[in-house]
């Protein structure tokens, strides 16, 4: 694929998960598992993160501790996960993500990625495009939880750091 638009896409699509993960790093302990569902909100982000990033959803697993809970609308997960569990399935999910873009081929980049229930077709493109604002998204909604309760909230990032 073209070298501009992988360094371009990788930039901003990790830019968005290292924003996500300083929102993890700053809720204090105790707003990490409270109503608001801080913890729970970022594992979301996370698992689905993770989810479409794989290039066959049939085989997606998400990596232990963690379980496919989030395909069940009436299931949670069986605990609320750490901080540092989820900082640890971030970095996971960043590695995972800096290797798809960076091996990505225009014909991989057009290739039609299903969900398991095949009500998402989307080129493997489009489909980076749909998960980095998914990640934003909530990631938008977790500084809004800081902002309201400690009134606080990381700055932007323009450009991702280190992999």
């Amino acid at each position: 694929m073209n070298d501009i638009l992988t360094k371009s896409l990788w930039q901003q699509f990790g830019a968005s998960i290292d924003m996500l993960k300083n929102a993890i790093v700053t809720c204090p302990d105790e707003h990490w598992d409270t109503k608001d569902d801080f913890w729970y909100l970022a594992y979301h982000t996370l698992f689905f993160l993770d989810y479409y990033l794989c290039l066959d959803a049939s085989t997606f697993a998400p990596p232990a501790p963690f379980t496919l809970s989030e395909f069940d609308e009436s299931e949670r997960p069986p605990r609320t996960y750490t901080k540092e569990e989820l900082i640890s399935y971030l970095e996971y999910c960043k590695t995972k993500c800096y290797s798809l873009i960076t091996e990505m081929t225009e014909e991989t980049a057009f290739t039609n990625w299903t969900n398991q229930s095949k009500t998402m077709v989307y080129p493997l493109i489009e489909l980076m495009m749909y998960n980095m604002r998914h990640v934003q998204h909530h990631t938008a909604q977790l500084n809004l939880l800081l902002r309201q309760n400690i009134n606080d909230a990381p700055d932007w990032v323009s450009m991702v750091g280190e992999v």
